[in-house]
């Protein structure tokens, strides 16, 4: 012990200034002990309780994660109500319409939650209680209590989101090739050793393992983009095999998926088989997974990449286009595929020429949403758009003045006549409707689900998204928009009595609190689903010609009068 140089104790005496006075090192220590005697002292009691452990066979180790999950997985009541609302949204676009989180649901989103941060958690326990890690105790420490910090990586910013007791992502992936130099260099560091890097030698006098840890994934991540290409291999994962394979060929590459968590893998391959395409990493191995492809049964469930939001990077556009002509579902990916190019193209040439009429009509998504492959927009349209004027734009597209466009809510509070409004309106929770003016037209949704009465409303003459109204219980003074390009939300009126329905509903219609038909005159056409569930009779009841989307109607206890819509999607 007089031959130690207590380096590593003395460099996490410097970082935790009160980890030498913390009980449970005191537990251990003498009060004539030196700081980093104390802190030697802690660690090795550490090591003996983890080399006790790993002879006691499986159980010990079991018994020792247990009492991690304990101190460092959420807890129940700590899951916020918006993880529940993300999971409507996600489901919402993923087209299973609006769902309701009922409790068994709600215990069940609990259930993988925990099991997915507890089987995080694994990829670090497992790997610094094995043979492998033959790093010393501090380093562990300091390791494992700096990844405890960790939220999700953040590649725009190069840096991780700071880590809660509310947070329920899983946590964050062991890249333990990032680790390793993060390990060595540290070393020499402390050491002595000047490193020639400034930025570097800033991060390890700081001694912060976030700012190390996304350092040297960067580095890494650059590294491998400069090989990788788009020359890869798929590989198939069939639907119903353990997921262990297809979870570690994922650990530790950034990928941001879900499936990096055991429990979600295992459920997802139960549901479908799962396509992953790998390109050569640093090694030149098929081994740095760029894009996944989930089924769900004979469809797919959905696709991924590894650029920001999980969208799919430019150059595997094509490799995709080519994969998707095995499956059968493949056209109701094309439109998203073929956006992908459009915006790509936008991308590389909007700083150089002028776009054109139809170019801004896409990049402002008047005619259609721009549909891509991750859980957001993809961030290159904001980054085009925030180098633009939206006003003048538009007035080239809407030939007109650029001061009747706005895409500020504010003008819409000071009374400002507009015709056009560009962006969604989300008024779920504004209390003063009677303030705001809108404009002939929005481009975009427009939420009022917190509205209960519809008197002195003068809604805009078309909205492009949504329209939600699911508070109204009566149409008294509705006065709906001519063309609804997405859903219209009414779930909670009552009765059809003044109410008269757009022309054009591009999505889906939801009047599941209607309880009969009388007075309902529904829109020719309806481009998603229709929700009829609260009628029991079908007496006065006309639908559609065309559904293309679900038509439930799943309360009615009686089809005498009912004519079907000649098309059904």
């Amino acid at each position: 012990m007089d031959n130690y140089d207590y380096k590593g104790e003395k460099f996490l005496n410097k970082l935790y200034k009160d980890l030498h006075v913390q009980d449970v090192v005191m537990h251990t220590a003498t009060p004539s002990d030196k700081k980093e005697e104390k802190v030697k002292k802690y660690l090795d009691r550490l090591e003996r309780v983890e080399n006790i452990a790993k002879s006691s066979n499986r159980n010990g180790i079991e018994l020792l994660k247990r009492l991690y999950y304990k101190k460092y997985v959420i807890k129940a009541e700590n899951i916020p109500e918006s993880y529940f609302e993300l999971q409507k949204k996600m489901a919402l676009e993923r087209g299973y319409g609006h769902i309701e989180i009922d409790e068994r649901m709600r215990q069940e989103l609990i259930k993988t939650v925990i099991e997915d941060q507890k089987k995080s958690l694994d990829m670090w326990l497992d790997y610094f209680l094995s043979e492998d890690s033959l790093y010393p105790e501090w380093f562990k420490y300091y390791a494992f209590q700096g990844m405890l910090n960790l939220g999700s990586y953040d590649k725009k910013k190069n840096s991780f989101n700071r880590r809660t007791e509310t947070t329920t992502n899983i946590f964050v992936d062991l890249n333990r090739e990032a680790l390793a130099l993060v390990y060595d260099n540290l070393v020499e560091a402390l050491d002595g050793k000047k490193v020639d890097d400034e930025v570097l030698a800033k991060l390890l006098d700081g001694g912060n393992f976030s700012k190390l840890y996304s350092y040297f994934i960067k580095k890494l991540d650059q590294s491998n983009k400069n090989i990788n290409g788009n020359e890869g291999i798929w590989i198939k994962y069939n639907q119903g095999s353990e997921p262990y394979e297809l979870v570690k060929s994922l650990e530790g590459k950034g990928t941001g998926w879900c499936t990096v968590g055991f429990e979600t893998a295992k459920a997802q391959l139960k549901n479908g088989d799962f396509y992953v395409y790998y390109t050569k990493d640093s090694n030149k191995e098929y081994k740095q997974p760029r894009i996944a492809i989930r089924m769900e049964a004979d469809s797919i469930g959905e696709i991924r990449g590894i650029a920001e939001h999980q969208n799919l990077e430019s150059e595997m556009e094509e490799v995709l286009n080519k994969k998707l002509e095995e499956f059968q579902d493949k056209d109701n990916y094309l439109k998203k595929l073929n956006d992908m190019k459009i915006l790509t193209g936008i991308y590389n040439e909007y700083r150089k020429r002028e776009l054109t009429i139809d170019e801004i009509k896409f990049l402002y998504e008047l005619d259609s949403e721009i549909e891509g492959f991750g859980y957001q927009k993809d961030p290159r349209i904001d980054e085009i758009i925030s180098e633009r004027n939206p006003k003048e734009d538009l007035s080239k597209v809407f030939n007109c003045s650029p001061e009747e466009i706005s895409n500020n809510f504010v003008d819409l509070i000071d009374g400002i006549k507009l015709t056009y409004f560009i962006g969604d309106l989300d008024l779920y929770n504004y209390s003063n409707i009677g303030r705001v003016v809108f404009p002939k037209n929005v481009f975009g949704y427009l939420s009022l689900g917190g509205l209960t009465s519809a008197k002195g409303l003068k809604l805009p003459e078309s909205v492009s998204g949504f329209l939600d109204l699911s508070s109204l219980e009566n149409a008294e003074g509705l006065v709906l928009p001519k063309t609804i390009g997405g859903d219209l939300g009414l779930r909670n009126l009552k009765s059809a009595e003044g109410l008269v329905l757009p022309e054009t509903i591009g999505g889906s219609l939801y009047l599941s609190s209607l309880e009969n038909a009388e007075g309902l005159v529904l829109p020719k056409n309806i481009g998603g689903s229709l929700y009829l569930i609260g009628l029991e009779s079908a007496e006065g009841l006309v639908l559609p010609e065309s559904v293309s989307g679900d038509l439930s109607l799943r309360n009615l206890k009686s089809a005498e009068g009912l004519v079907l819509p000649e098309t059904i999607g």
